[in-house]
């Protein structure tokens, strides 16, 4: 699938032309000032709700997390059912978690990363049917119950023009900000070209992208979303890292002021077409990152890894060093 998207970027776009303008975004030297704001965040695997991390790991965690600029953790809290529903016996450690962080760190905010597949490409959640939306909003409450700060949706593959999922929003919003909460979302790539995201469900059935306007409209409805900036199918990390300047870019231009974007870095490793890990490193998505930044300069910005269970002690590095050393 990801190689039939890339081929129709092939058939868009010359690969010179296309390799050369990535290569472009990625020249130059970051400005001093493209540093952390403070606003970054790194999503945490279900160990931690379920019983397989305590009061030791916290204190690892903590001790990694000093000194960054990280706000969030977005914990995985789900899976949602694909009725929309949320089973509580699958985080039974959940209130302990968000009680020891806001006392180990009162300065972090802990949010329950809740997610599962979309319909149609997947068999999962229907967001075009009320029904389903209802119980994913009584899963937000459910959260929100056990004292976590906010939810973040990470729900996926939506598709660019989706209406039941900006309705998802605009209900779950209103019970977030009821409880002076906040309201995330993981969000897919905007389209690198005009359009990309209607040839791509056309061509391959698959909404990779969206539309930087569908971007905007989701933004408006959050207080915060981070770009999965990652999986590309970039061969080279010069690419990869210009890829990743040209997505902050559009991101930078789509998201209203006082709404907090964030980028994703890949803390990972795969081998595939689609993720190539000497490629994809989170040194050149730091590096993108902050030559976009210093082109349009934002104060609500940050940097989001992804995952504290894969992050290696060479990632935490790449993100210490790139973006939060002085």
């Amino acid at each position: 699938m990801v190689a039939s998207l890339l081929g129709l970027v092939v058939l868009l776009i010359p690969p010179a032309s296309a390799a050369a303008a990535l290569r472009l975004q990625y020249t130059g030297e970051p400005p001093a000032e493209a540093r952390t704001r403070g606003h970054d965040a790194v999503w945490l695997g279900h160990a931690w709700v379920d019983g397989r991390k305590g009061d030791a790991d916290l204190v690892s965690l903590t001790r990694q997390l000093a000194g960054t600029g990280i706000r969030d953790l977005y914990v995985h809290t789900g899976p949602l059912g694909d009725d929309g529903s949320l089973d509580g016996a699958k985080h039974p450690k959940a209130a302990w978690l968000v009680a020891a962080v806001h006392q180990a760190a009162p300065g972090l905010r802990v949010q329950a990363w809740l997610g599962n597949v979309v319909a149609p490409e997947e068999n999962g959640l229907r967001l075009d049917q009320a029904e389903t939306r209802n119980r994913i909003t009584d899963s937000a409450r459910q959260v929100l119950d056990l004292g976590f700060d906010g939810v973040h949706f990470d729900l996926e593959p939506v598709r660019s023009d989706s209406a039941g999922f900006l309705a998802l929003l605009d209900q779950a919003h209103a019970v977030t900000a009821e409880r002076h909460a906040q309201l995330s979302v993981a969000a897919p790539q905007i389209d690198p070209l005009p359009g990309l995201h209607s040839a791509g469900i056309a061509l391959a059935g698959h909404g990779k992208w969206w539309s930087q306007a569908y971007f905007a409209q989701v933004a408006r409805r959050v207080e915060q979303i981070a770009v999965m900036s990652y999986d590309t199918a970039m061969p080279l990390e010069s690419l990869y890292g210009g890829y990743v300047a040209q997505q902050t870019a559009l991101a930078l231009e789509a998201t209203p002021p006082g709404v907090d974007l964030l980028m994703g870095l890949p803390a990972y490793w795969d081998d595939s077409f689609g993720h190539r890990g000497s490629a994809e490193t989170v040194t050149a998505a730091v590096r993108g990152a902050r030559l976009a930044l210093g082109r349009n300069d934002r104060q609500a910005f940050g940097l989001a890894l992804y995952a504290d269970f894969s992050a290696t002690a060479a990632d935490w590095a790449a993100y210490r060093s790139g973006w939060c050393a002085a």
